[in-house]
């Protein structure tokens, strides 16, 4: 025989869901708050917080090298005024002088300090690089997203946009377009976003392809969500890592792509640049000399900024690809057992460490 239940609330233990009896005997959720049935201050924290790959990313070896890298060179921009012992464009001794104690990094063929021309050159060379990064990285956003998302005609005409810019060779583009436009940071600047926002986009696409058919995109679609809204707020943040390593490897390319278009003397050649100054060091008989400080410093700050930088793309690929983070955690857990004196059989397979168990615990 069927009984009514009266509705009586219970307070459940801290960390389970409050649930409620109704008449008809369904459990719901209690609308109002019980205590000991609160979030966790733990999880509660967890949701406030950004990208859980970028707190790990900043954990990561690789990534505070790189990151500790990148701050030297954007000190060394920011403060290139106080920084510099000398104005970069002041002819101050005898040209070719090797490095000394009053120029640490000698004089170039026309008599100016390699040292300041070093640190001035870090603020356009990185500031090219940084905003062909940016404007590379949102051009293929929209492309590429668009076309994954709308699919039909809209992909094919996105699509083949994409494809003529991917198989046309970029070296001479980049020539002719650097030849008739004016000279400057900004020509370089619109150049290499030109030839550069192809491969993101590509990316973009295909990730978008893939997701476009998820559960959340279906949902967003029924609640009335416009596509812009979809795109940005719902696509987008699941691939943040994606977006953020395609922008990293597009500075690399624009601050190589600036110092060569650069040294064949296509840019400004009145700003100085890390560009510029191997231009100059190669027009001065710098090479031919053997004059090795006028060309060794920019050349290797342009290494060491492109170095920096794929560290930390290297090191969001190790943390957001599930392959390579399994294979990192397993290596963990093998190296603490080994240190506890467990023994681990060899074998080819992929090892699986499971946690003992509180019984297993108490019954040895």
């Amino acid at each position: 025989m069927a009984t009514k239940m009266d509705a009586t609330a219970t307070a459940p233990p801290t960390g389970q869901p409050a649930i409620q009896a109704t008449p008809v005997g369904q459990v719901v959720p209690l609308t109002t708050p019980v205590p000991g049935a609160e979030v966790p201050p733990a999880r509660r924290a967890r949701r406030g917080t950004g990208p859980d790959w970028l707190s790990r990313s900043l954990k990561n070896k690789k990534a505070t090298a790189g990151l500790v890298i990148l701050l030297v060179f954007g000190a060394m921009a920011i403060f290139a005024p106080v920084l510099a012992p000398h104005e970069p464009t002041a002819f101050l001794a005898r040209p070719h002088l090797a490095p000394s104690s009053e120029y640490w990094f000698g004089t170039e063929g026309q008599g100016k300090d390699v040292l300041s021309q070093t640190i001035w050159g870090a603020r356009i060379s990185l500031g090219v690089g940084l905003a062909v990064g940016v404007m590379t990285t949102l051009v293929g956003m929209v492309m590429g997203m668009s076309a994954g998302y709308f699919g039909g005609r809209v992909d094919d005409v996105l699509s083949l946009i994409t494809n003529v810019f991917l198989i046309v060779p970029s070296l001479p583009l980049l020539i002719i377009l650097a030849a008739f436009l004016p000279s400057g940071p900004w020509s370089i600047i619109l150049v290499l976003t030109v030839t550069g926002w192809a491969w993101p986009a590509r990316v973009l696409r295909s990730q978008t392809l893939s997701l476009r058919e998820k559960e959340f995109v279906a949902a967003a679609k029924v609640s009335g969500e416009r596509a812009p809204r979809i795109i940005f707020t719902e696509l987008l943040p699941n691939m943040t890592s994606i977006v953020v390593a395609g922008m990293f490897g597009s500075v690399i390319y624009a601050i190589g792509a600036q110092a060569g278009l650069e040294f064949l003397g296509l840019g400004d050649l009145s700003r100085v640049s890390w560009g510029t100054n191997l231009y100059w060091a190669g027009n001065n008989a710098g090479l031919l000399t053997g004059a090795w400080w006028t060309f060794v410093p920019a050349g290797a700050c342009i290494a060491l900024v492109a170095f920096a930088f794929a560290l930390f793309n290297y090191a969001v690929d190790e943390i957001t690809n599930p392959r390579l983070r399994a294979g990192r955690e397993t290596a963990a857990a093998l190296k603490i057992l080994r240190r506890q004196a467990v023994r681990v059989p060899a074998s080819r397979a992929t090892p699986v460490v499971r946690p003992v168990q509180a019984k297993e615990q108490t019954a040895g």
